[in-house]
């Protein structure tokens, strides 16, 4: 045990619960096959650990100390149900009990845990939103207002989404337990969603005083990598990891040392991580091969496009407008149509792009986008319209919540303010 203060105890559980939650609740599930009673003793497990971190020190593996907690408190709701089962056995149904779960625990073609649970979540009688949302609660740890944030919808909406697919889990009698080799394929889009929304809200968290949260991202990283091992076949696997690779490969350049946020023409390129864009590289040349590329393997080649230019300017612009064509034809959203204005702004002006910017605006289906109004505000400011900008500018304060995005909001509103005196 290593002692400490109780603020040394406050930090620690907290960096626990945000590094290991995934692991404890995965291994507790295993136990109980139920996710609101292993949510339970999980949540409890780091209740206790506040007090008994404090009288007997912070343990050397938090994760270790969390998961036994956590069990031992499933193992006494199992043995309640397991006696009352006994006890009033005409009252009750028969059915599986998950006790002898504990006596040994099946192998798995999934390697690890988190993933097993990833999978279990994903589950085909739920709705596809509500396998997504509750994996990202549930297994990823994200809070309600993460995930309705990436879902574009109002945390009411969102809460009660994860409530509904809780309650068809229990009404429904879905067990936990692990997809045999040949459902796995059934859920994989799901599973690659899941992932790929967790590495989105660590690369550009919608709250919080940092641009990236690291634990997210490389979570996120962790579990691609363990899905091409368990699935090397599968080609939109393999773009997923490499998407995430190339994004991730300029974190040290998309924040300057003094704290301000850096756009992706102002970064120095010579401090991308190479090592990891040349991984990504051979990623998206495998998963090129054969049919037609999916989603993730498409985005992966836009990001690819972006790290092997040797600037923004020299960029492929015309190439990547037509990548972005096919994103949209494979993958329709509103998000995508949105992110293809910044080539077509260098393609055929920002005029043009402003009008798509304007059109998706019109059809509502970004409405508290907090990109939607910057993006508006950024090509207004190009074409030399100030104070139009500037009133984007101010939609797009209201919608951001991450303090070094207002930082850098504030600081294009200041210059499209004084433009204009």
């Amino acid at each position: 045990m290593i002692t400490g203060e109780a603020d040394d105890v406050g930090r620690a559980v907290a960096d626990a619960h945000r590094r290991e939650w995934a692991y404890v609740l995965a291994a507790t599930a295993r136990v109980t096959r139920d996710l609101d009673v292993a949510e339970e003793c999980v949540q409890e497990a780091y209740g206790v650990a506040l007090a008994a971190w404090r009288r007997d020190g912070i343990p050397r593996n938090p994760a270790a100390w969390l998961t036994t907690t956590a069990r031992r408190k499933a193992l006494d709701v199992l043995r309640r149900d397991q006696t009352l089962r006994a006890k009033l056995p005409l009252l009750l149904e028969p059915e599986a009990t998950p006790y002898a779960a504990l006596e040994g625990e099946e192998e798995s073609v999934l390697p690890d845990d988190r993933l097993r649970l990833v999978f279990t979540c994903c589950h085909p009688a739920l709705a596809r939103e509500a396998q997504v949302a509750l994996t990202l609660r549930l297994v990823c740890g994200l809070t309600t207002t993460e995930i309705a944030q990436a879902f574009l919808v109002s945390e009411t909406t969102m809460a009660a989404r994860v409530t509904r697919a809780k309650k068809k889990i229990s009404a429904a009698r879905i067990p936990f337990r692990v997809p045999a080799a040949e459902e796995l394929p059934d859920r994989i889009d799901a599973v690659l969603t899941v992932v790929h929304l967790l590495f989105t809200t660590g690369h550009a968290p919608p709250t919080g005083e940092r641009l990236v949260r690291d634990d997210l991202v490389e979570r996120a990283i962790d579990l691609a990598r363990l899905l091409v091992l368990l699935m090397p076949d599968e080609r939109e696997v393999r773009g997923l990891l490499a998407l995430m690779l190339l994004t991730h490969a300029r974190r040290s350049t998309r924040v300057a040392p003094d704290g301000r946020m850096l756009l992706l023409e102002e970064q120095d390129r010579s401090r991308w991580d190479r090592e990891a864009i040349n991984e990504a590289r051979e990623m998206v040349t495998d998963a090129l091969r054969g049919a037609r590329p999916g989603r993730f393997t498409l985005q992966a080649v836009i990001a690819a496009m972006h790290a092997e230019a040797p600037t923004y300017e020299t960029t492929d612009w015309p190439g990547l407008l037509q990548v972005y064509d096919l994103l949209l034809e494979v993958w329709p959203t509103a998000v995508v149509a949105l992110n293809r204005t910044v080539a077509l702004a260098m393609v055929r002006g920002p005029g043009e792009a402003l009008d798509a910017v304007e059109e998706i605006e019109r059809s509502g289906r970004l409405d508290g986008y907090r990109y939607l109004p910057s993006t508006k505000a950024d090509l207004l400011r190009r074409l030399g319209r100030g104070a139009e900008a500037a009133a984007a500018y101010r939609v797009a304060l209201e919608l951001a919540d991450n303090e070094v995005e207002l930082a850098f909001l504030r600081r294009r509103l200041t210059e499209v303010s004084a433009q204009q005196e």
